[in-house]
C-alpha cells in the first residue's frame, strides 16, 4: 500500500507541476512576445521617421540588435543590416510587407525549426511607398524550457522527496490500524468502521477453520498413534515416485533419514531391489520383494492404486522378517550340523560292526573294537541329551521348580565331579569366593557351571589353571570361570555361544564333546535373566562371567 500511495502521489505532483509549468510559461511567454511586438513596432515607426528625413545614411549610422530591411515598393530589398541586400530575393510576398502596402503597417511571426527560434517582424510604409521592415529573434517555449531544466529538476526532486514523505507518513497512519488487527479475536478489534463487515466475516470463518483443524489434528493424532507405533513400515506414493506419506517404521527399516520437504522415494534408499520395487509401483505392478538392508532382511509388498485405469499412485508396505529368517538360517545350520555329528559315530560303529561281521576280526582284538563301538555310542548319547536339554530350554518345558541354590558349593561339586579330568592334563582346578544363595533351578546351573569348566579343560594348556570365582559386585551376584588356554579371536568371540561352533576346529575330535555346551550355558542364563560377558585374549586365555 504504502507503495502504490507513493507513486500515486508522485504521479499527482509530476502532473501538477507539469501543467502548472506548462501554464506559467505560456503565459510568460505570451507576455513578452506582446512586450516584444510592441517594442518593435515603436521602433519601427523611429526608424521610419529617421529615414524620412535622412534616407539611407540614417540606417547606416544606426546601431540596434534588432534586424532591419528596407524594402522598395516592387519587394526589392534597398538596405538589410545583416544581409547583402543585392544577394536577397524579392520580399514582396511576405506577409508584414504586403499588410504594410495596404494598411501602412503591418506585424508577423515566422518560427525555425532549423533554429528552434521565432522570429517577430514589424514594418512601416514610408511616404514613397517603400516599406522598412524591424526583425527580432525569440527563443521558443520548449528552449526556455530546457534553459530552465536545471531548476525545474531540483524543485521536481524536492517536491518527489516531500510526497514520498507525505505518502509514507500517510501509509503508516492508514495501515496502523489494520497491522494492530487480531486475527484470532476480531470481534475485540477497534478499526474504521468500513472494516466492520470484514472483521465479521473473518471471525466466522475463524471459528470455522478452528473446527476443521480441531477435528483434522484429531484425526492425525489417531493416524499417527497408529503408524508411529507400527513395527512395520510403510510409503505411500504419487505417480511420479514422490514420497507423500511415511511413518517411523519405514525410515528405520530402509536405514534412512528423516526427508526434507518433496523427495523421490529413491532418496531413501539406493539398493537394486528397492530401486525394481519402487519401478514395479510405477509399471502399476504388484509385487513382493524381498531386500537384505544392514544386515537386516525386509519383505516390501508393492501395491499401485490405479483410477480408471491410470496409475495415481501407490503403497509399499515393509515387514520386517530377519527373525524369521534367522530362525530359518539356524534350522538349516542346525539340521546340518546335527546330520554331521549324529553321521561321524554311526559311521564308526557302521565301519567297525561290518569289520566284525565278516569275520576279520580276532577274538584278542574283539574287546578293543567294542570298547570302540561303547565311546561312539557314549558318544551319541551324549550328543541326543544335549540336543534334547537345549529343545528343552528354548520350549520352557525343562522343571522350572526354582529354589535357593549356594553357588559357591555347587561350584565345589563340579570341581570335585571334574577333578579327574582335569588331572589326567595336569591342570589345576579350583572354586574361590563367597558363600552366596540365588534363586534358580539348581539342576540348570549345575550344567552351566559344568560346561564352563568343561570347556576351560578341554581348550587349556597342560599344567594350565582353572579358577571358579562367587562373588559379590555393585550389579549383582557374579560367577566367573577364568583358564590360562588358548583363548579366542575377536572375531570369533560373538559366535561361541552358537550351537555346534567351534574356535579350534581341527582339533575338535581330539578334544570331544558335542559342541553345544557353550549354547546351554546361554539359554540356562536367559533361564535366570542372567547376563553373559566375556572376556578373552589369545594365548593368554579366557574370563566367562555370569551375572545373576
Amino acid at each position: 500500500m504504502t507503495v502504490k500511495l507513493v507513486r500515486n502521489s508522485m504521479v499527482v505532483a509530476i502532473s501538477v507541476m507539469v501543467l502548472s509549468i506548462g501554464l506559467f510559461l505560456g503565459m510568460l511567454y505570451q507576455y513578452f512576445t506582446d512586450r516584444l511586438m510592441d517594442e518593435l513596432k515603436t521602433e519601427v515607426t523611429l526608424v521610419a521617421q529617421g529615414v524620412e528625413l535622412q534616407g539611407q545614411g540614417y540606417l547606416d549610422g544606426l546601431q540596434t540588435e534588432n534586424r532591419i530591411t528596407w524594402v522598395d515598393k516592387d519587394g526589392t530589398v534597398l538596405y538589410d543590416s545583416v544581409a547583402d541586400a543585392a544577394t536577397m530575393e524579392n520580399h514582396a510576398d511576405r506577409e508584414e510587407i504586403k499588410e504594410a502596402m495596404t494598411v501602412k503597417s503591418g506585424t508577423a511571426q515566422r518560427y525555425s525549426t532549423t533554429l528552434s527560434e521565432q522570429t517577430l517582424y514589424a514594418t512601416k510604409r514610408l511616404s514613397d511607398g517603400s516599406v522598412i521592415r524591424m526583425a527580432s529573434r525569440q527563443h521558443t517555449v520548449g528552449l526556455l524550457l530546457l534553459s530552465m531544466a536545471q531548476p525545474i529538476l531540483i524543485i521536481l526532486l524536492i517536491a518527489l522527496l516531500i510526497c514520498v514523505g507525505l505518502a509514507t507518513q500517510m501509509s503508516k497512519r492508514l495501515m496502523q490500524p489494520i497491522l494492530d488487527l487480531d486475527l484470532e479475536h476480531p470481534e475485540n478489534c477497534e478499526t474504521y468502521d468500513e472494516l466492520v463487515p470484514l472483521l465479521g466475516r473473518m471471525r466466522r470463518q475463524n471459528d470455522t477453520i478452528q473446527r476443521q483443524i480441531n477435528l483434522l489434528r484429531q484425526r492425525q493424532q489417531e493416524f499417527s498413534a497408529l503408524t508411529e507405533n507400527m513395527s512395520e513400515g510403510f510409503l505411500l506414493l504419487d505417480k511420479k515416485g514422490h514420497v507423500l506419506s511415511y511413518n517411523a517404521g519405514a525410515l528405520r527399516l530402509l536405514g534412512a533419514q528423516k526427508p526434507e520437504g518433496e523427495v523421490n522415494a529413491l532418496i531413501l534408499n539406493r539398493s537394486e531391489q528397492f530401486r525394481g520395487a519402487v519401478e514395479d509401483l510405477l509399471n502399476g505392478q504388484k509385487s513382493q520383494r524381498r531386500i537384505e538392508l544392514g544386515g537386516r532382511y525386509c519383505n516390501i509388498l508393492v501395491n499401485p492404486v490405479l483410477e480408471d485405469g491410470e496409475l495415481t499412485g501407490g503403497v509399499m508396505v515393509l515387514l520386517d522378517v530377519t527373525e524369521q529368517e534367522q530362525r530359518e538360517e539356524l534350522r538349516r545350520e542346525f539340521t546340518a550340523n546335527v546330520s554331521h555329528e549324529l553321521k561321524t559315530p554311526l559311521t564308526s560303529i557302521s565301519g567297525i560292526a561290518e569289520i566284525m561281521k565278516s569275520g576279520m576280526v580276532k577274538p584278542e582284538d574283539i574287546q578293543g573294537f567294542a570298547a570302540d563301538i561303547y565311546q561312539e555310542a557314549q558318544r551319541l548319547i551324549a550328543l541326543v541329551e544335549d540336543i534334547l536339554r537345549l529343545s528343552q530350554l528354548d520350549e520352557g518345558v525343562v522343571n522350572l521348580e526354582r529354589e535357593p541354590v549356594e553357588l559357591l558349593s555347587l561350584a565345589n561339586e563340579v570341581v570335585r565331579r571334574l577333578d579327574t579330568t582335569a588331572k589326567k592334563r595336569n591342570i589345576t582346578l579350583t572354586a574361590t569366593g563367597v558363600s552366596v544363595q540365588v534363586q534358580g533351578v539348581r539342576r540348570v546351573l549345575d550344567e552351566m557351571i559344568y560346561n564352563l569348566c568343561d570347556n576351560a579343560i578341554k581348550y587349556n594348556r597342560d599344567g594350565g589353571r582353572v579358577t571358579i570365582t562367587v562373588e559379590k559386585t555393585e550389579k549383582g551376584i557374579c560367577l566367573s570361570v577364568a583358564d590360562t588356554g588358548i583363548g579366542i579371536a575377536p572375531e570369533e568371540q560373538n559366535r561361541v555361544f552358537e550351537r555346534f561352533y567351534r574356535v579350534d576346529k581341527s582339533h575338535s575330535k581330539e578334544i570331544g564333546g558335542t559342541g553345544l555346551g557353550l549354547s546351554i550355558v546361554k539359554h540356562g542364563a536367559m533361564l535366570h535373566e542372567a547376563q553373559i560377558q566375556m572376556d578373552s585374549q589369545e594365548n593368554q586365555g579366557t574370563t566367562i562371567s555370569i551375572l545373576f
